[in-house]
This record gives structure tokens, sequence and C-alpha cells, in this order.
């Protein structure tokens, strides 16, 4: 394969100052990503911990073969969405491996509003589903979850592309 020659002179001022901006981007980008791997507020992550469970990002990790890579999907769903935060859209989903083999994990963060689906919820987990199954991966499922969140409960079972088609699409996997 040939290689693609750049033309970029990373001495003129343009270019010092698009790399500035850049890096005030990307530290914004992380930060936001930080945030929204916290979960809910710290009081939701203590309640959750002092019932002995363990927070869901860990979950993911203890499921994990060891060393391993974790591709998360959509960390900042939801992000700025709702009146009501919803970091991460209140789940989390990616590829990882479990047991030598590569599958796509759903695991409902309980610490955001009881484990509760927003609309943004239904759309990231329908996406993290319609992936597996053009990946032909398995998925694993860790549940948490209180169900819909009732202030938004208008806007999730309106079509087929709402509520009801994460258990269609479980069926088809099966």
């Amino acid at each position: 394969m040939n290689r693609i020659k750049s033309r970029i002179s990373t001495k003129t001022a343009e270019y010092k100052s698009n790399f500035e901006n850049s890096q005030e981007i990307v530290k914004v980008l992380k930060e936001k990503i930080a945030n929204a791997k916290l979960g809910g507020p710290e009081h939701a992550r203590e309640k959750h911990i002092s019932r002995g469970k363990i927070l869901p990002r860990n979950r993911v990790s203890k499921l994990l073969d060891a060393n391993t890579p974790f591709l998360e999907i959509s960390t900042l769903a939801a992000n700025n969405m709702y009146e009501e935060q919803a970091p991460s859209a209140g789940i989390i989903t990616g590829i990882g491996i479990v047991k030598g083999k590569e599958v796509m994990i759903v695991a409902n963060d309980a610490t955001v509003k009881g484990g509760t689906y927003f609309p943004m919820t239904i759309k990231k987990h329908i996406r993290a589903q319609e992936i597996a199954i053009e990946n032909h991966l398995p998925c694993v499922y860790l549940v948490d979850s209180g169900g819909i969140f009732l202030p938004h409960q208008s806007e999730t079972f309106p079509d087929k592309e709402h509520f009801g088609r994460i258990f269609y699409n479980q069926a088809i996997m099966s």
C-alpha cells in the first residue's frame, strides 16, 4: 500500500493555533467521558455499594477475561440531553472478551435513576444489539433496572424502534 504524503507544515502559525484548539477540545472530551464513566451521582453510588452491590463498570471488568480490552460504545449517549442527568444513557455497552470469545455487553447502571430506561437508553441498547447481530456476537446482559423512567414513558413505546424492539431482537438472536 502506498503512503499518503502529508503537506502539512507543523511550523506554521495556523497549524500551531489549530493544534492548541484541538488540544483544548480533546481535554474537554476526556473530561466529559470521565464524568460519564462515574455513572450516577455520588450519593447513588454510595447507596449502591452500601447495598452490597458492585458498581456496574466494575461488574463489566470482572466479567471480562483478564488483561483483555473493552471497546465501549456510545459513552456520551444522552450527554446533557435530559433535565435529569443520564450519564452514558444509564447503560454501559461495548465489546469485550469473555472466556476467549468476543461478546457484546449491555450493563444497566442502577446508579443512574435506578437503572431505568430513558428514550436514549433504548436507542443505545438497540444499537448495541444491531452491532451484535451484524457481527455475530453473543450478547451478555448485566441487568439491574427499574424499567422505564416514568417521566419519559410516553416516548418509549410508540414504534418498532423503541422498548419492545429490545425483546424482539433478543428473540431473533436466540
